[in-house]
């Protein structure tokens, strides 16, 4: 047993939750990406053509701080925005084909990385494990 183990529940999820995103951001650093933009990515990829304002609420961030990372990702030529013919402000964003082969990228080693985080780990005590965390979520009102 850790010290970690000892603590109330929500701060050990909180500390291990914090480490597997670190850990997730290291792996996808190796291949060329940021936990951000392949967060990025995949919201965009998943939704054809998001605006600036729903991508930032699948993402969970602002609006500024999802300003700052297009306007990255843009200038290295892995997506597009544009204004909505039929709101001119309303931004569009779409993936550049070299978006598409960074998101093929990111999504291999995402994979990859859930792969070695299941290890281990029986498909019944994991879907145990997503229960908890889905009543875990409906306690917080998430």
């Amino acid at each position: 047993m850790t010290p970690f183990d000892r603590l109330p529940i929500g701060m050990n999820l909180a500390r291990t939750a914090k480490l597997v995103a670190q850990a997730f951001d290291a792996a996808l650093v190796e291949v060329g990406g940021t936990l951000p933009v392949w967060v990025t990515l995949l919201s965009v990829k998943s939704k054809e053509l998001a605006n600036q304002r729903e991508l930032a609420g699948m993402i969970g961030i602002q609006g500024a701080t999802l300003t700052h990372h297009l306007n990255a990702m843009e200038a290295q030529g892995l997506l597009t925005r544009r204004r909505d013919p039929q709101n001119r402000r309303v931004h569009q964003v779409a993936l550049t084909e070299t978006g598409e082969a960074l998101f093929e990228k990111l999504r291999l080693e995402a994979v990859a990385f859930d792969k070695r985080l299941r290890a281990g780990l029986p498909d019944d005590r994991l879907a145990e494990f997503a229960e908890v965390l889905a009543a875990l979520r409906a306690n917080v009102g998430g």
